[in-house]
């Protein structure tokens, strides 16, 4: 469930064809742009509060992102269809390589069933989750968690302003979904008619590797200068936060590797510190079990005949590792093993060590890894 299909163009890292490890950050800084996440939300907002206010339509529209930012967004079109009210605003990515730049996201908003809340739809382009193991369950919009809170929070906060009570239907849109979600992983996810509306923060980070990787060593450059000792790379926002609450670290400490595992163990290894932790989410880690220090889907994908030998080999019963074979997604996987109370986490925390750490040998670090699920909670360490 990706909006980016286009990573930096990297060559795989080898004494051949090394990382661009070494890159110099670019002369200027990469454009952020906005999620469909933030721009969904944007629409829906102008869209009730014109189906309360008589059509008045606030444009620009601003809405409050989850770290306390307000952006305001134009919109491009709007307008009154019978009872509901829509608005639509162009997306912008800034100069992040995202196969949803520019794409038209429509927000229909309609009142619904009295006590109802606020009920998701998916309109033309917004694809429908088919099959277990993703954020959102089947049979529902692929509309991630994070998005839903912002609509829900941005309809809570216009129907305070007008005295509604805020029961609603969304119906969110993107133009030529249904195209465009063929860039991306969602046909083999089983997000069937479209794309997904994503975003944690609302906001689009470019993908640049040279910078990337910049930022990575500057981060260790930094901790070190501090004279801290402990630093934890961490592959996501989520494990960033979950790890930083684990050991007490503080911001300094947190180095925000994204994918380039490889990228911060190279460059730590030249520059160390004591202790070194490794915090991602359960797929991310099984990819670093497996081998791949680049952990970018465009780099390797999870192997789940690889997760069902690891369990296998690790205690699983025959049952359990030819389910996790079958399973849809590395999530599934987990929840498979969850429900049977194998504890899968642990076994690829040791698994993500051992590629780790012959990446740092000789050095002298202490390295650890610390797996966590969605909620940010640990379900293995090593």
């Amino acid at each position: 469930m990706t909006e980016s299909s286009s990573p930096c163009i990297s060559r795989p890292m080898s004494k051949e064809n090394p990382s661009p490890d070494d890159g110099d950050a670019p002369a200027t800084p990469l454009r952020r742009g906005w999620t469909t996440g933030a721009c969904a939300t944007a629409a829906a907002k102008a869209a009730y509060s014109a189906l309360l206010g008589g059509g008045e339509f606030p444009d620009p529209v601003t809405i409050r992102l989850p770290g306390g930012q307000e952006p305001a967004f134009a919109l491009a079109i709007h307008g009154m269809e019978g009872e509901r009210a829509f608005a639509g605003i162009v997306k912008d990515a800034g100069d992040d390589p995202d196969v949803t730049h520019g794409a038209l996201v429509v927000v229909h908003v309609g009142h619904g069933p009295e006590g109802a809340g606020v009920l998701f739809r998916a309109g033309a382009g917004v694809g429908t989750v088919t099959r277990p193991g993703l954020p959102i369950p089947p049979g529902e919009p692929a509309i991630n968690p994070v998005p839903r809170r912002m609509i829900s929070e941005a309809i809570a906060g216009v129907a305070a302003r007008f005295g509604a009570s805020g029961d609603v239907i969304v119906e969110v849109s993107i133009a030529d979904g249904a195209e465009l979600a063929g860039k991306t992983l969602n046909p083999r996810l089983g997000i069937v008619g479209g794309l997904s509306v994503l975003g944690t923060t609302g906001i689009v980070i470019p993908f640049s590797c040279s910078a990337w990787i910049h930022s990575i060593h500057r981060g260790i450059d930094v901790a070190r200068a501090s004279g801290l000792t402990h630093i934890a790379g961490s592959t996501g926002s989520t494990s960033e936060a979950a790890v930083a609450k684990l050991y007490g670290l503080p911001e300094v400490a947190l180095i925000d590797m994204g994918d380039f595992v490889g990228g911060m163990l190279k460059y730590v290894r030249a520059h160390p510190v004591e202790r070194v932790t490794i915090a991602g989410g359960f797929a991310k880690m099984v990819k670093l079990g497996q081998g791949l220090l680049d952990l970018h889907s465009a780099r390797g994908e999870v192997d789940l005949n690889w997760l069902a030998d690891l369990a296998a080999r690790s205690g699983a019963d025959q049952t359990l590792a030819d389910a996790i074979r079958s399973a849809n997604s590395a999530l599934h996987g987990l929840m498979l093993c969850r429900e049977v109370g194998f504890a899968i986490g642990d076994h690829v925390a040791r698994a993500a060590l051992v590629t780790a750490a012959k990446a740092v040998a000789g050095s002298g670090i202490m390295l650890d890894v610390v797996v966590f699920d969605r909620e940010g909670q640990p379900t293995g360490r090593a």
